[in-house]
């Protein structure tokens, strides 16, 4: 029989993976090609012969999801397969609907068929939504671990934007190394929190390989997860994060609902954001997915050093781009410190928008006041800046995890504001413990 020939649909992070763990060498499928979409500018190009293996000794294309129907019928596909995150149902469904009208069929692999196996035990942190808190709580139970004397690693869900082949495995131990590999904003809003508090992080394409690299180094490794994919590791807990303040979510996004029913624990974060009735009806919603979940309530505090130089003036909100983007968040930290600190105004970032994110804003309609820290190229980090300098603000609120000075020149004064997690009560402190003294 002749292989299958398949085409994976990704955004530069499943896809590889469920490449790398299901098909590099494996004679019964040829992968024919990745498409990419949700980030801007991870198409067109090559997946590199060096992390392809003995099969595909050219490689393989990268094309735009847009092109998926003439694909399709031009490389003769069989099968095509969704193998990115945050997506809704509609848009899941929408993929499956081309795939088909074109004459291939459409694959949704299981999570556990891409899981590794780790020698070190292994806690993931995943969520129904991006932008839930999976970091703050990665963090949270990073520094807990530690103070149990836990050599701790964090291995975070691949962001592999730039030349692949140089990324496939990533080590992250200084803030150095964020521009020893040309990290992009994005990268930086994950890695740098991690790092700033002493913490390894690796990252990269070929996870196989960076799972070696972090049990060398680790007593336990925290998978850190990305969107609301599913973990990379068999993890021998795993908590899945939720927000109220887009409950109903957790529903209706592929592969959210998985994660959820997959949990040991549901962690419901922004408790002092939402209302008792979004609280309940995501709480209701997780309990009819899962009902051997343990459920923690969590608040996302804000913090900042100096907030008073914000107080009576006009100001800029600068958000976690994924977020506010394609994480479809109606508003982020940002703009509820700038309340907090008494702003006189918030100042709306679209009308001083340029080039590559002025076009973000014309993708993303909705969005007015709140400005998305992207940053995927050096051109979108440039159009950036120039969109700060131009608006007319006294100020900036930066709610992006990453320190912007360290990239922009930026000419108005920047207030960094931080968010960590905040369990409620001893609960969630003793479900850590207990996996710490039982691993």
């Amino acid at each position: 029989m002749s292989a299958k020939k398949v085409i994976i649909l990704g955004a530069a992070g499943r896809d590889f993976h469920t490449f790398n763990v299901l098909f590099r060498d494996n004679p019964d499928y040829e992968v024919v090609a990745f498409t990419a979409t949700q980030i801007p500018f991870i198409a067109n190009r090559i997946y590199p012969r060096e992390l392809s293996g003995k099969l595909y000794k050219n490689g393989i294309k990268i094309h735009d999801v847009k092109e998926l129907p003439s694909l399709i019928k031009r490389l003769h596909a069989d099968v095509c397969i969704q193998a990115y995150s945050d997506v809704s149902y509609e848009n899941v469904m929408h993929n499956a609907s081309i795939a088909n009208a074109n004459g291939a069929d459409f694959w949704i692999v299981a999570p556990q068929d891409t899981m590794l196996k780790s020698r070190k035990p292994v806690i993931a942190v995943c969520a129904v939504r991006t932008g839930c808190g999976k970091s703050q709580t990665s963090r949270y139970i990073a520094k807990l671990l530690r103070k149990m004397g836990k050599r701790v690693v964090v291995v975070r869900h691949p962001m592999p934007y730039g030349d692949l082949k140089e990324q496939a495995v990533q080590r992250f131990a200084t803030l150095d190394d964020l521009d020893k590999y040309k990290t992009t904003i994005e990268e930086r809003e994950d890695y740098e929190p991690h790092v700033r508090n002493g913490f390894i992080v690796y990252a990269g394409v070929d996870y196989e390989r960076i799972l070696k690299s972090a049990e060398g180094e680790s007593d336990v490794i925290i998978f850190d997860g990305g969107n609301n994919d599913a973990p990379f590791y068999k993890p021998d807990l795993l908590i899945t994060v939720a927000d109220p303040l887009r409950a109903g979510d957790e529903l209706t996004y592929y592969p959210g609902e998985t994660v959820a029913r997959l949990a040991d624990v549901l962690l419901i974060n922004k408790v002092n954001s939402a209302t008792k009735v979004e609280i309940n009806q995501v709480i209701e919603n997780l309990r009819s997915l899962n009902k051997r979940a343990k459920v923690i309530r969590a608040e996302s505090e804000i913090l900042s050093d100096n907030h008073g130089i914000v107080r009576g003036k006009r100001a800029l909100i600068i958000e976690d781009g994924p977020s506010i983007t394609h994480g479809g968040m109606k508003i982020g930290a940002g703009t509820i410190a700038a309340k907090m600190y008494g702003v006189s105004a918030i100042v709306p970032a679209k009308r001083y928008a340029v080039g590559t994110i002025k076009m973000v804003f014309e993708k993303y309609p909705r969005l007015y006041n709140e400005l998305p820290a992207m940053g995927y190229s050096r051109r979108e980090i440039r159009d950036l800046e120039t969109t700060i300098n131009r608006a007319k603000c006294d100020v900036v609120i930066s709610a992006t995890p990453t320190d912007l000075t360290r990239i922009l020149n930026v000419s108005k004064p920047i207030l960094q504001v931080f968010y960590e997690l905040r369990p409620l009560g001893k609960e969630f402190d003793d479900i850590i413990k207990e996996f710490s003294s039982s691993h």
